[in-house]
């Protein structure tokens, strides 16, 4: 009698044996396998090519030679992962606070033309035919959950030529223009050559659909299937509102995307209105230009922002006539009657201030 209650016992002990066995080799197994996903990150990709000190002088007969081959180590993420790589570039000193990508690859090199680093500094507003130093950097980046590995700059010596940019461009084809993506007037463009783009164009229908495409064909299209704000490739087409001018903002490395209906105005304590109300400018369908004749008062400033609100307006930091968002304060020299125009239709927005 005493031992069945024995046997039973052991039995039982044997059993709870191997099931806290089997959970222990489990769990261990379990710490292995997040062990070999830990990443322990290494070193930063490190710039071999070309050497510091670099000295190029572009003209217009070099513009479509090489610039360089810029070369790098592999980035270390402590295991084995494509790595994205970018090159970029700014004005020596600068920190990148205003970067631009030369390129992208899952290599370990990219070539570089004359032609891409000119538009960059040109397009900087920097001198041509004068030395500027430049710093060129490479990012290593494995995975969207993992901090970036940057590269320690290189400092090159770089003098462009002033040429006419020819910025990247994004085309917008539609109902409202007979879904053309070859209309070299329905496009927007890259003014930093950094995959996003900006513009303004009239659309003269209400309820109008249109997508982007990549160049003058079909064959890279995209379009918002949900209607969410996010491009899809091949997506549906994306409906617009009431007919006017429309500001398109594209990101193309996100794939991100607004479009904003606007009017503009002209607002300061040089205007009729001062700093609290605008005067509306009307649209001219034929030259794309945006125009007013007012009365201004000298030693007064102006802007120039759409729908009568503070969310997008335009200045000029550099007087230069050459617009930038939130930009500065426009000065009026001279009181007097104005002929005051504003240009979206290019890649640079500018304006003129004419005393009649």
């Amino acid at each position: 009698m005493l031992l069945f209650p024995f046997i039973k016992t052991n039995m039982m002990l044997k059993k709870y044996f191997i099931w806290s066995l089997a959970l222990s080799i489990f769990a261990f197994g379990c710490e292995d396998d997040r062990d070999l996903v830990v990443a322990q990150l290494g070193d930063a990709p490190v710039i071999i090519g070309p050497a510091a000190g670099l000295s190029v002088d572009i003209t217009e007969d070099n513009l479509n030679d090489a610039f360089a081959t810029i070369s790098w180590t592999p980035a270390d993420f402590g295991f084995t992962a494509a790595v994205n790589y970018k090159v970029e570039i700014d004005v020596a000193g600068n920190s990148f606070a205003e970067a631009v990508e030369l390129g992208a690859t899952t290599t370990f090199d990219l070539v570089v033309n004359n032609s891409k680093v000119n538009n960059i500094m040109v397009a900087k507003g920097l001198p041509g035919g004068e030395f500027t130093n430049m710093e060129i950097r490479v990012r290593a980046r494995a995975s969207a959950e993992l901090d970036e590995l940057v590269s320690e700059a290189i400092t090159v010596s770089v003098s462009p030529v002033a040429v006419e940019i020819d910025y990247p461009k994004l085309q917008v084809p539609g109902s409202y223009q007979s879904w053309d993506p070859t209309n070299e007037t329905t496009v927007i463009y890259s003014a930093n050559s950094d995959g996003t783009f900006d513009g303004y164009l009239y659309v003269g229908e209400d309820a109008a659909e249109h997508k982007f495409t990549d160049g003058p064909s079909w064959d890279v299209n995209w379009g918002d299937t949900g209607a969410d704000g996010t491009l899809d490739l091949n997506g549906d087409n994306i409906v617009l509102g009431t007919a006017g001018v429309y500001r398109f903002n594209v990101d193309i490395n996100a794939l991100t995307y607004s479009s904003l209906r606007t009017d503009w105005g002209i607002i300061g304590n040089a205007t009729p209105g001062g700093w609290d109300n605008d005067t509306d400018m009307t649209y001219d369908q034929a030259t794309g230009l945006w125009t007013i004749d007012v009365d201004l008062v000298g030693g007064n400033f102006v802007k120039f922002r759409a729908n009568d609100a503070w969310d997008l307006n335009l200045g000029d930091d550099d007087s230069d006539s050459k617009m930038e968002y939130g930009g500065a304060d426009i000065p009026v020299v001279e009181s007097g009657n104005y002929t005051v125009t504003l240009d979206l239709t290019n890649a640079v927005y500018s304006y003129t201030l004419t005393k009649n």
